[in-house]
């Protein structure tokens, strides 16, 4: 619930970099992220306006491919504007930190594990498959992939893991991030795992519509 504070380009920028990823700006007003080995990239993709979830447009794209030879991602996350500056660096250091010959946890319990022992919630409709924060203000789900959301996998049946904040039910959403089926469970329990943490996060600006979602500690 505590946004991005204005500040998701800058603060993502200095990760990557802080991780020796390289970066140069591309013809499209993009800045473009390649990790050390070649086999991740990391683009800011807000001023190509590339597309949507959840009304909200996609401000930054991650993807892997198999070797540096390779012309097709294997996977891919999208992440909009407001995403929790900590939550998405937490991923890509998980991410850059993670060997490559790794398989991760079997299955995607390992998701929804990271979330309960956090605290969350269990759907009862869906417990194998969705969890929500203890205020019902934001879910991880497992979602068959949303339009122009790309996979290594051509099949048309995929599923991956899709996270939202709603500070109100029916309210314009906070933020959203979606993982293509082919993205590691270990990863995106990384995600889930920072998202839920209960830890405090500097912010100057809160954003509209979540401050009734928000326990403030105010410096003295």
């Amino acid at each position: 619930m505590a946004g991005d504070d204005g500040a998701l380009a800058e603060r993502i920028g200095e990760t990557l970099v802080g991780l020796g990823w390289r970066m140069w700006p591309t013809a499209r007003n993009t800045l473009l992220y390649v990790s050390p080995d070649g086999l991740c990239g990391a683009e800011w993709i807000l001023a190509a306006y590339p597309f949507e979830l959840g009304g909200l447009p996609v401000a930054w794209q991650l993807s892997a491919r198999p070797d540096v030879a390779a012309a097709m991602t294997a996977w891919n996350a999208y992440f909009t504007g407001g995403v929790p500056c900590e939550v998405l660096a937490d991923f890509l250091v998980a991410l850059g930190t993670r060997p490559a010959s790794y398989d991760g946890p079997e299955g995607h319990e390992c998701v929804l594990n990271a979330l309960t022992a956090r605290g969350w919630i269990r759907d009862v409709d869906r417990p194998r498959s969705t969890a929500t924060d203890p205020g019902f203000s934001c879910n991880i789900s497992l979602e068959m992939l949303p339009p122009l959301v790309q996979d290594g996998d051509p099949r048309t049946d995929l599923m991956g893991w899709q996270a939202w904040a709603e500070p109100v039910l029916g309210a314009p959403y906070l933020w959203c991030a979606s993982f293509s089926a082919s993205v590691p469970h270990d990863l995106v329990a990384a995600f889930a795992s920072s998202l839920a943490s209960p830890v405090p996060v500097p912010r100057r600006t809160l954003p509209e519509g979540a401050s009734g979602r928000l326990r403030i500690v105010r410096r003295s």
